[in-house]
Formats: structure tokens, sequence, C-alpha cells
């Protein structure tokens, strides 16, 4: 149970759309009719005329000001959220733009209508059409109509966007204006996911942007213009280097509406920017803000602590989540001829001692990552003895001359120091496989037969140090050489979307309902498209057709065969060295917040705080 007191790379987060997939994200299958609500299979949790969702209390108050203080971002150069060059400032996408439909954070696959009231599949699902509320409104008064969720999509992908939401609504054929409030989006081909993709886009006015002069910002050089938007809030004030402050729309014309009561309850709503993690810690110690999310293990054992905790002032708690836990670990540069053998990406894997960073730098706060689709049902290690079961085979038996034959064997599990198992042992089978790929240990280091040495760059933005410093030393027992490199936030991210790296940790996130995520992420098509999430840079006609069938299905059954048979081929591919998760969002706050005392299911922290948390 929650408790209630009176009286949740990291990298990046890259975009609002990757947001949406954490914990929205459906494929609808059955045809829908002027519908409230779509379900993924069968008819959604919330019935048509719900009064609200069941993680939030509806008699929350509202007033009173939060402050928060984001992970890891020490300053902002933009408002838009949506162009690929700068820094977004902190809050925005959460706080300020809203899309046709929501997700409830309780069930793994349904979306509700927010802008749209009512939403309309194709029985041929080639396409879906939207009615706007005839309530909803931007934050400039003006109606939000048909032709504005056509503009936002047309602006969406074209050049002035990232690339990555051409990628996403790539299937997308034609947006067409029916009515003044009405709005149909034409698919390519019969995808059961695509009514959720595009209801789940961001809409905002085509008035964003506007001069007093008649004339309009391009929307890749929007700054500091104002969002012109339909979210909660807006923006009191800013200052780039230090902080950002939302205000409450009093106009906001959803505030009573069933998918959004009991929502949204601060008056206002600020963002303290620090110059780094161990100055944010003080400052909240010391009262400057209210809440903060912790995903440093030794900072969560160590550093909350102090009188203001042992008065009950201050509050440290780690609230259970389902959500999936997605891939994070140490990425290779495919793009790199240095990671193009698969034994040399299996001899660095066997390097990373999981066992002991758990046992000295974490506390024994983690689980080693053992999927793409970890903490779920869609991992191939959920199968009988690992292997691939009759649905999975039906979908790689006809990939078998593109595929290693180890895809079609039991799929091991990460390299163990846990005994009988032992880094020696470990290193052992590393060195083996190098000299079976022709490196080979002389002068002094890891050699080719050019004589050239085995050393690339581990990058990181000060988020692992510890973590890429252990792992550095394991390599180096194996002749290699991991040069660290530690960089600030905005350089980081300017590198990853030009793929400017050779290692480097990430994550990627991941839905409990996979879909068209995964064509920006693993498909040949975004490999070579700057700012795409297929950062690894992976062309494999193999892993393009099973990412086709993940979203052709129509069943959850379908969907976890083929989210199996991909993630087999990915985890035997070694793309990736596995890291951790934690099934909890730790979490510490000063007494006098309310909770809800439910919890939701699938969610992030800050993003559960900021919607349904209140001051008391």
């Amino acid at each position: 149970m929650v408790p209630f007191h009176s009286p949740m790379i990291l990298m990046p987060v890259r975009s609002f759309f990757l947001r949406l997939f954490c914990a929205m994200l459906l494929i609808p299958c059955s045809q829908a009719w002027a519908d409230h609500g779509i379900a993924q299979y069968g008819k959604p949790k919330y019935p048509a005329g719900f009064a609200h969702f069941d993680y939030v209390n509806p008699q929350a108050p509202r007033g009173g000001t939060l402050v928060l203080s984001p992970v890891q971002q020490t300053g902002y150069d933009k408002f838009n959220p949506f162009s690929l060059k700068g820094i977004q400032a902190p809050g925005i996408t959460s706080l300020m733009f809203e899309s046709l439909a929501t997700g409830a954070s309780d069930e793994v696959a349904s979306v509700y209508g927010l802008l749209a009231d009512d939403i309309r599949v194709a029985a041929d699902k080639l396409s879906v059409t939207f009615h706007l509320n005839p309530k909803a409104k931007f934050s400039n008064g003006m109606p939000v109509l048909a032709q504005d969720v056509k503009d936002s999509f047309d602006t969406l992908t074209s050049k002035f966007a990232s690339p990555m939401f051409r990628s996403v609504y790539a299937d997308v054929t034609k947006v067409a204006v029916l009515s003044e409030r009405e709005v149909r989006f034409e698919f390519r081909h019969a995808n059961a996911e695509l009514p959720l993709i595009v209801g789940t886009m961001p809409v905002f006015s085509k008035a964003w942007g506007r001069q007093a002069d008649g004339s309009t910002v391009s929307f890749d050089k929007l700054g500091f213009e104002m969002p012109v938007s339909s979210g909660p809030y807006l923006i009191e004030k800013y200052d780039p280097g230090r902080s950002i402050t939302f205000r409450r729309n009093p106009d906001w014309w959803a505030k009573d509406l069933n998918v959004r009561r009991g929502m949204f309850n601060f008056e206002r709503v600020a963002f303290q920017l620090y110059k780094d993690d161990t100055a944010q810690l003080e400052a909240f110690k010391a009262g400057d803000f209210d809440i903060s999310f912790e995903f440093r293990a030794k900072n969560w054992a160590r550093g909350y602590k102090g009188p203001r905790f042992r008065s009950g002032e201050l509050i440290r708690y780690e609230f259970p989540h389902r959500n999936a836990a997605g891939m994070q670990g140490y990425f290779f540069n495919l793009r790199r001829p240095l990671f193009a053998d698969i034994r040399v990406r299996k001899a660095l894997s066997l390097a990373l001692d999981f066992e002991w960073m758990n046992r000295q730098l974490f506390f024994g706060q983690y689980t080693r990552l053992n999927s793409f689709f970890s903490n779920t049902d869609l991992a191939a290690v959920s199968t009988p003895g690992g292997l691939p079961g009759a649905d999975e085979l039906k979908l790689l038996n006809p990939l078998r001359s593109q595929l290693p034959p180890d895809v079609f064997g039991p799929l091991p599990s990460p390299p163990t120091t846990t005994p009988p198992g032992s880094l020696r042992d470990n290193l052992r089978q590393a060195r083996e496989l190098l000299a079976q790929a022709g490196w080979t240990y002389r002068d002094g280091a890891l050699r080719n037969a050019k004589g050239e040495p085995f050393e690339f760059e581990l990058l990181d933005n000060g988020v692992l140090g510890r973590v890429d410093g252990a792992f550095a030393r394991n390599l180096e027992r194996l002749g290699i050489q991991a040069k660290q490199r530690t960089i600030d936030n905005a350089l980081f991210q300017k590198r990853l979307e030009d793929f400017d790296y050779d290692v480097t940790h990430l994550i990627y996130n991941t839905s409990q309902s996979p879909g068209n995520e995964l064509v920006d992420r693993f498909t040949s098509q975004a490999a070579g498209v700057k700012g795409s999430e297929n950062l690894l840079g992976l062309r494999s006609p193999a892993v393009d057709a099973l990412v086709q069938q993940v979203l052709r299905a129509t069943t959850q059954a379908d969907l976890a065969a083929a989210c199996r048979a991909l993630d087999r081929v990915l985890m035997q591919g070694n793309y990736v060295v596995p890291h951790f998760y934690s099934n909890t969002h730790r979490v510490a706050y000063r007494r006098g917040l309310g909770i809800p005392q439910t919890l939701p299911l699938y969610y992030t922290a800050q993003e559960w705080v900021l919607s349904t948390w209140w001051s008391q």
C-alpha cells in the first residue's frame, strides 16, 4: 500500500512520442464506431461515461506549488520538444501538450478520447476517424479543429521536425479534413496499431511562432516562443540556466473531463536546475525543492539521510511498478568495423561482472536484464527452457538462411560470476573468442594481424562512471583499452543524434505492447537516418521482417510470438552488453504532499507525480 501522509542513462528522453509509448500504446483489433475508447483485445476497462480513472483522487484539492528538479539537466535552449536540435525545457511535453487520445496507467492496452470525443476505426483498418470535442481549445482561446490536427501532422512529418516522426508516421498516406471537427487518417496497409499511433500524436496550433507583424518563425527555429497548445499549464516565467515555472491555465478546457478528473492539481509547477547531481541532492535535503527522483543506487543507500529525514519532514519510499524494463546496456555502434564480428561482441560482454557491481556498487538493488522486453511475458527467456516455441518457429523458419543456427537453440543467460562461475573463467572464454576473431595479445596490447591495438572510446554523460571504470578495468586484463570519455548532456545528445560513438550506455524503454517504435530502433531503413533511434546501426533483413510481424499481430498470442522471436534474434546477436533494472521507483518527498491511495501499474515517477499528486 502507498504510505499516505497528511499535515519514478539514463538516456535523455528524446521525444514526446517515446514517453507516450512507455505507458499507453495498444493495438485495437475490433471495429470501433463512435467509441469513447478502444482496446487491443476486447473492450477497454473503463466503460463509456466513466467518472474517472481508479488511480486518481477525484476530490483532490487544487492549488499550491510543486517544485521539482529534472534529472541531469543543467540548462535548456528551447520550448519546442519536437525539433531535432537543442535541449527542451523540462516539463514542457507533460504539462502543455495534448493528443487526440490518452492512455490509462492501470491497463496494458487501451486509449480513451481526450481532444477527440469519439473514435471510429474502419472495418478494414485502413483508416481511423476522430471527432474533436467542441469544448477543446488552445491556450490562445481558439478552438481545436480538424485542420489543426492535420497541420500538426504535416509539421511533424516535415523536414523542420525530428526525423523520428517521419519514421513513426511513415504508414500514414493521407490526413483528410472531413469537416470542421472531423479528421480521418488513412493508412498504407492494415496495421491495427496505427490508429493508436496517430491518436497519441501531439496537437498544437499553427499560431505557435506567429509574430506581431504576421510573419511566422520556422518550426525548426522555434526557441522561446510560447507554445500555443491545449494542455493544463502555461509558462509563467523562465531562466534557461536556472529554472522554469508553469502556471495552471484557469481556462483549461479539460479540467472536468473524465480522463483528466483528479489530475494536474497544482496551481504552479516549477523546475529548478543544478550544475550537478551532488548540488541537486544537497539542495533537496535543504528544502529547496519538494521531490527527488533517484536513479543512483549509491545515492539512495547513502545520501538520503539527515535530520529532516529523521524528523519525518522528508520521506523516502520505493513505489513498486510493473513497467516493462526494456533494455539498458552498453550499445555497440555496428557502423564501426571493430564491432562487426559477433565473437568480438560476445567477448566484450563476458568482461562485465554484474554480480560484483551489484554487490559493491549498487547495494544489491538491481536485477540483470536478459531481454529487450525484460519484465514482461514478451521476453524470449519466458519460454520453457529458453527454446523457441512452435509459434516462434513459424516466424523464424522462413528466415533460417539469414540467421545463425544459435537462434534456434536455447537462449543463453547473460554471463555470470556466481559460483561455480567466475570472472577468471569468463575472461578466459573471452580471450578464446577474440583469438578466433584474429585478436591476440602481444607487445603489451591485444592486436590484430596488422598490429593495430584493440581500443575504443567508452562514451559517458556522467551517469555510470563507476560502472564504466569497472568494465574498463576488466577489458584491460584482456589487453583492450577502453578510453573513458565523459561529456555534458547536450554534447552527449548531439553525438548520439550523429551516431558519433564507439560504445556507450543507453536505455531503450518499451511499452507493455511494443509496436511502431521498433521500426525506428531496429530496422534498416532507420539505420542511416541521423536522429533516429537505430543507434546500433543495425541492418538485418531478418530483423526487418520480424518487426513487421510485430506490427501485423492481431491477437495477444501473435504479439507475444513475434516479440519473442525478435527478442531472440536481437539477444543472440550480442548487440548490447545488458545492464540491470529495478522494479521500483525511488522517490523522496516532503511531508504534506497528497498521494492517491491506489497506485497505477505502468507509470514513470515524474509523470505520475505531476498528473495525480496534490498539495494538502
